[in-house]
């Protein structure tokens, strides 16, 4: 599974991704987090094309922070574009906490079972983690 991470959380995505390693489930499931830079994004690009670009790309978007306002907005977009074939965006509820273990270790949890359950979050347009 790819994961587009959102311009503004590539770090705390890299911290994820070493616990995701570190667990030992990259040797069991492909798991690719791929930066805005990796597939020449604009990191001033609006909900919208990032969405589009993501859902293209058959990538689930990785995000703490999109705008909520607006005919653009991560909201609207999926108001008017999500369907039953979309793959979902995934929020981070606190991405300051992902410094605590615990918390750190549902976000983990909450992806891999996003991850192993997709055919059930298909279409379902936002998921908060954990």
């Amino acid at each position: 599974m790819n994961f587009l991470i959102d311009h503004n959380i590539e770090g705390y995505a890299r911290i994820l991704l070493g616990s995701i390693a570190s667990q030992g489930w990259l040797e069991l499931i492909s798991i690719d987090f791929i930066t805005f830079k990796e597939i020449d994004l604009s990191i001033f690009s609006n909900d919208r094309v990032v969405w589009q670009v993501a859902q293209t790309n058959r990538m689930i978007l990785l995000t703490a922070n999109r705008n909520m306002e607006g005919e653009d907005s991560l909201e609207q977009v999926l108001r008017e574009e999500n369907a039953l074939n979309s793959l979902p965006v995934v929020t981070i509820g606190n991405v300051e906490r992902l410094g605590e273990p615990d918390y750190r270790n549902r976000c983990v949890d909450r992806i891999l079972e996003i991850i192993l359950d997709i055919e059930n979050v298909i279409g379902v347009g936002r998921l908060y983690i954990p």
